[in-house]
């Protein structure tokens, strides 16, 4: 690689390269896998890095433990944002511009960010016992990841307003059923063929796969578009007062609940 990207440095995110295979894994397993500012930064990096080194052919993405990611972590976006242009969004932008195979093997709960993600890899793995779940609008938020876009067109409408207005949870059956995943595996089993996948993926001639990844991805822009209109209203319900009441009433359950 002409470029180095140390471990030691990203413990939140785990980075590992297996020959032209990088391995980007969600290390957080106390707090359930849930992104932050910092591992947002350093997930973009990371993908920004592998799109350019020629010597790597493709992505995978994981949780540590039994969670892929329970989404953003609320905490963290309760506080002050990075200047600049938020880590998140440079995520996004990061995956939507990541020109080679990328695939998720979802290990676990996937929340939020956690499943809005997905649609935006070109493979999907889930082991049996992965449920999905996009709370936007039970937290005072609402969809990101240009998923108000890209669900309803991969799920159909219908199954989209149920997941992203009635807060519906999806088992991997029903992920299967409706198009969010490729796969379900057995737990045991989802992280060695995920990679045995990838790795045969990535010895394919790079090309042909990336056109044909283009020519499935479609229209980039209006993804891009999408991506920043929910921003701009992302960004306003995260300063509104009913979001901070919302977060403060769940807040206040759950000190009951642990009383």
């Amino acid at each position: 690689m002409s470029e180095a990207l140390d471990p030691a440095t990203a413990f939140d995110v785990l980075v590992e390269r297996r020959g032209a295979v990088l391995e980007l894994t969600f290390h957080r397993p106390e707090k359930r896998n849930a992104l932050t500012h910092s591992m947002y930064a350093k997930l973009a990096d990371a993908l920004q890095l592998a799109n350019r080194d020629p010597e790597l052919r493709a992505v995978m993405l994981t949780g540590f433990g039994d969670a892929f990611t329970a989404g953003n972590d609320l905490d963290d976006f309760l506080r002050p944002m990075p200047e600049g242009t938020p880590p998140v969004l440079r995520f996004l932008h990061a995956l939507v511009d990541f020109d080679k195979p990328l695939l998720a093997a979802v290990n676990g709960l996937a929340v939020g960010i956690g499943l809005t993600m997905l649609l935006h890899c070109d493979l999907v793995f889930a082991c049996s016992t992965a449920h999905f779940k996009a709370p936007f609008a039970e937290v005072g938020l609402i969809p990101e990841a240009a998923s108000s876009l890209l669900l309803p067109s991969t799920v159909g409408m219908a199954w989209a307003a149920d997941v992203l207005l009635a807060g519906r949870e999806l088992s991997a059956t029903e992920a299967l059923k409706v198009g969010l995943v490729s796969r379900v595996l057995p737990h045991g089993m989802l992280l060695p063929e995920a990679r045995h996948v990838i790795d045969a993926v990535a010895a394919m001639p790079p090309q042909a796969m990336g056109r044909s990844k283009k020519l499935l991805r479609g229209d980039r822009q209006a993804v891009r578009a999408r991506i920043a209109e929910e921003a701009a209203l992302f960004l306003d319900q995260l300063q509104s007062a009913e979001f901070r009441d919302t977060v403060a009433a769940m807040r206040a359950r759950r000190h009951a609940q642990s009383s």
